[in-house]
């Protein structure tokens, strides 16, 4: 399936990290700092007074909170996810 025309711009590394966002079944180690530069790619983002990271994706804003370790939750994916589809980008 060739990309969708949103996601041609991305780098090979934002491509990956878009790929694991929307496997099936939902991967457990898409570290923090990949999303946050698939998000600054594609969006914009800015730190809140909370420390939570404010995310504009098209129409779409959300606020993420940075997990205690490297890698996203299992909420914070599904959320990407919803967040990504409803923007117009989904994986090759």
């Amino acid at each position: 399936m060739p990309p969708t025309p949103e996601s041609e711009h991305l780098s090979g590394r934002h491509r990956d990290t878009l790929r694991q966002i929307f496997d099936h079944p939902t991967s457990h180690n898409i570290e923090w700092h990949a999303v946050v530069s698939l998000l600054d790619a594609v969006g914009t983002t800015s730190t809140s007074h909370d420390g939570k990271l404010d995310v504009t994706v098209g129409a779409e804003k959300a606020f993420l909170e940075q997990p205690k370790g490297k890698d996203i939750d299992a909420q914070t994916v599904v959320d990407l996810r919803r967040m990504l589809a409803a923007a117009g980008y989904q994986p090759a």
